[in-house]
């Protein structure tokens, strides 16, 4: 693999993000929402009431609008790892594809299956029928984005897996190390209880203009008690797994907590911020100036959340770059340039072991595969040429995750306000409170975006962490024709978009009554 130029790798990094974004702006919606009217379908089932069953069909159009749309972007998706990161796709194609493949196989017809009966199944099978039809879609759905994640995961913390000389590929070892990885299964949770949040945001804003115009009401009452309630419970699992994402993060990819934070240099005892003002004259994690104009931190908070540890040492940018300090299995870490010499050892003893398997030197070629396996994990660091290309984005990833936590605690403060409001019956009264509730679905949607940004934005310069940086992933592609696709997309993404808000809208305007006959 040779190094690209750095045109092509920004813009096959930004088509692989446009498409992404995009395709992120319907996947939350889907999963919350499946899973709130679901809830309402049992409701119906449970208690015989029409108007249950006229809330349930309403909010099963509105998934199945925004459902379609983000099929369509995320087949697009996956075909760029083939189009775009080809050298990816070779190297661990095997260990990759497997969890996309039980995606397709598993979850695609499980929804497919399903999601026929409970739009056209009303009249046509029974109650409890359509109604395990619903949750068994919504269950595909949800075990789609498993799958997903389990591979975006596996990125994050390579494990399970072994890199085999003779084919230059990794090799899966064990399924199971890849399927239950920590980090995988952290990030499934804290991503799945977020698009709860924003299902539940969104019908709850679309309930308040109901209850703005003085629409609907009944309909609007059990829309927001569903919502809000399911909203809150979602709000508390999100925190709570957050916290087992960030103690992954700061085990297995400390520059990206270290981006999170803004965190320079390391310290015991470290600090969580509550509110600061990074200082914008801070251009590299090696100069001079103040890392932030003014900060409030929760004393020795990053450390417990990192660490276990009130006392632990958080290591910052610069400590990772430069090595030396204690890690958690009493190691000292290596710098940027040990990392750097071993990963240049790790290829030269891989070009040496394939000159040594050609001339038929199998003493030869067992030494330099010996020195490779030895030195595999820092194989990534040998295609990087100074210590500046680890670091990601620092702004960009610290408003990311400090936008994503701000709005998350509103988002609390919100779903108890309405739940307060709606039992002493007084919220269909309270404007400012309805118009927060609409005002709040962009909101949600950025927080959404936010919490991707952390994800994918830390892990930089890594297509997998410590193995394969991006300029060793991408495609032998000319700049121009992934400039010229790139904007095709855009315009694609942006008409697809714009016709589903039009959709939704009149959908919207329309209201149950109509939806129901």
């Amino acid at each position: 693999m040779e190094l690209l130029n750095a045109s092509l790798i920004d813009w096959s990094r930004a088509q692989f993000a446009l498409t992404a974004m995009f395709h992120w702006v319907f996947v939350p919606l889907t999963l919350g929402l499946g899973v709130i009217m679901s809830i309402m379908e049992t409701a119906y089932v449970r208690t015989g009431k029409e108007q249950w069953k006229k809330t349930a069909k309403f909010w099963q159009t509105i998934f199945g609008i925004n459902f379609a749309i983000g099929v369509a972007t995320g087949i697009i998706l996956e075909f760029q790892f083939g189009t775009n990161w080809s050298n990816y796709s070779f190297l661990v194609g095997d260990i990759f594809g497997a969890p996309l493949a039980i995606e397709g196989i598993l979850a695609f017809f499980m929804e497919a299956t399903f999601i026929s009966i409970m739009f056209f199944g009303w009249d046509r099978v029974s109650k409890k029928a359509h109604l395990a039809a619903t949750w068994l879609t919504i269950t595909g759905a949800t075990l789609s984005a498993l799958w997903i994640l389990v591979a975006n995961g596996w990125m994050q913390f390579p494990t399970g897996m072994e890199f085999n000389p003779d084919t230059m590929r990794n090799e899966m070892t064990d399924f199971w190390a890849v399927a239950l990885s920590p980090v995988a299964i952290s990030k499934f949770f804290h991503t799945v209880f977020s698009t709860w949040i924003l299902g539940s945001v969104f019908v709850v804003g679309v309930a308040g203009w109901y209850m703005l115009k003085k629409r609907n009401i009944e309909f609007a009452k059990q829309s927001m008690q569903v919502a809000a309630i399911f909203g809150l419970a979602a709000s508390l699992l999100t925190a709570y797994t957050g916290d087992s994402s960030a103690y992954e993060v700061a085990q297995k990819q400390p520059m990206k907590l270290a981006a999170m934070e803004g965190l320079y240099k390391g310290q015991e005892g470290a600090g969580l911020i509550a509110v600061a003002l990074p200082n914008p004259a801070k251009k590299s994690w090696n100069d001079d100036e103040k890392e932030y104009i003014f900060k409030l931190e929760i004393p020795k908070a990053l450390s417990l959340l990192g660490y276990r540890d009130f006392d632990a040492f958080v290591p910052g940018i610069q400590d990772i770059i430069e090595g030396g300090y204690k890690l958690q299995d009493g190691t000292m870490a290596l710098s940027f340039a040990e990392k750097q010499k071993k990963g240049e050892i790790a290829r030269l003893a891989l070009a040496d072991y394939q000159t040594a398997k050609k001339a038929k030197d199998e003493i030869a070629a067992e030494k330099h595969k010996a020195t490779l396996m030895e030195n595999y994990p820092y194989f990534g660091y040998g295609y990087l040429d100074t210590p500046d290309q680890l670091v990601p984005n620092i702004p960009v990833v610290y408003w990311s995750f400090h936008i994503m936590v701000y709005l998350g605690g509103f988002f609390i403060v919100l779903f108890l306000a309405v739940i307060f409001f709606q039992r002493k019956d007084k919220l269909k009264d309270m404007k400012w409170l309805l118009w927060v509730c609409i005002i709040s679905i962009p909101l949600v949607y950025i927080c959404s975006q936010a919490g991707w940004l952390v994800a994918e934005f830390g892990r930089q310069p890594w297509a997998i962490q410590d193995i394969l940086p991006l300029q060793a992933a991408i495609s032998a592609l000319s700049a121009s024709s992934v400039k010229i696709t790139f904007f095709l997309f855009l315009a694609l993404f942006t008409a697809l978009s714009i016709a589903e808000v039009r959709i939704m809208l009149n959908q919207i305007k329309k209201g149950p009554e109509e939806e129901s006959k």
